[in-house]
């Protein structure tokens, strides 16, 4: 596989800093690897003599195990760290922790945290290439793309489609890079949720912000729903979780409102009956479980991409 001319990037931190055409780059990297995974093997050992570790300050079920994956299938070895058995307990700082595994002889590091920034932070201390997996409610940068290949696959394009993100605007690190992605790719995107977890300052920049999710159901080709997140708010934004699903949990009634060949994406984890019906989300409008495939093959194209950079 050749490697492609205008990647020069050693780190992925975010979308909002990078171009369409490396975006761009970066999906069609991933569709290769997609069609790898389809193969019996499933390995492709573009990175052997590679060693990734996933530095995970915080918790994470799904991103921490599609990097291993990810990195695996390339034929990198993976570091597993657990902050919990780690010498944070002690007062070692990230920086320190970091440069310690580093210095075991690691190529890459993929980093998640609660603290915004701390990606950048470790890029700017470390030698080997960093991936952000999530800084606080800042940015998810793989998660936003394997949200828009999963959209590019089902409508061949991206440039023209109006995608609505619900929810947890607030709070949400992947709306702010599904917002930057999409929105560099020629989307319309549409901000909607109560006014408590969506701030019409987004219409600053000129994005649209809705608070009745039923307004734009005929309107809108994807809808990404997101979870709302508790763990990360102050106080509650809106007085039950039944009313929230009452105004804009996604059910069958609704979706019966929406284009015919409306998508459904939820980033997991979906709290069902709350974002989302059963019955929605296992239905055929949905693509909950491709996105999880389509992340291994982004976080693939990412690792090759950012490692093999000279």
């Amino acid at each position: 596989m050749n490697y492609p001319a205008n990647w020069k990037r050693r780190h992925l931190l975010g979308l909002e800093d990078i171009s369409a055409d490396e975006i761009i780059t970066i999906l069609d990297v991933a569709e290769h690897f997609r069609d790898v995974l389809e193969k019996p093997g499933r390995k492709e050992p573009l990175l052997a003599g590679k060693t990734c570790a996933n530095l995970f300050f915080e918790n994470s079920t799904r991103t921490k195990t599609s990097f291993g994956l990810a990195a695996r299938r390339l034929g990198a070895d993976v570091i597993d760290f657990s902050a919990a058995t780690s010498s944070l307990a002690k007062g070692e700082t990230i920086i320190d922790t970091a440069k310690n595994i580093e210095a075991m002889g690691i190529d890459a590091a993929i980093v998640r945290h609660s603290c915004p920034g701390s990606p950048k932070l470790l890029a700017e201390k470390l030698r080997c290439c960093v991936l952000n997996a999530g800084d606080g409610p800042h940015e998810h940068p793989t998660q936003a793309l394997l949200d828009i290949m999963t959209i590019r696959r089902r409508f061949n394009k991206v440039a023209g489609l109006t995608i609505t993100l619900v929810g947890d605007i607030a709070h949400s690190r992947t709306a702010r890079s599904n917002i930057w992605g999409l929105r560099k790719l020629g989307a319309n995107v549409i901000l909607c949720g109560p006014s408590t977890l969506v701030s019409r300052d987004w219409e600053k920049l000129g994005i649209e912000v809705a608070y009745s999710l039923d307004s734009v159901l005929g309107r809108t080709d994807v809808f990404n729903l997101l979870r709302i997140q508790f763990e990360r708010q102050v106080i509650r934004p809106f007085p039950s979780t039944r009313e929230y699903s009452h105004l804009y949990g996604m059910d069958i009634t609704r979706l019966a409102h929406c284009k015919k060949d409306v998508l459904i994406l939820a980033p997991g984890p979906i709290n069902r009956g709350l974002e989302v019906t059963p019955e929605v989300a296992d239905g055929t409008q949905s693509a909950i479980l491709e996105q999880v495939t389509n992340g291994v093959a982004i976080r693939m194209a990412a690792l090759w991409l950012c490692l093999e950079q000279k």
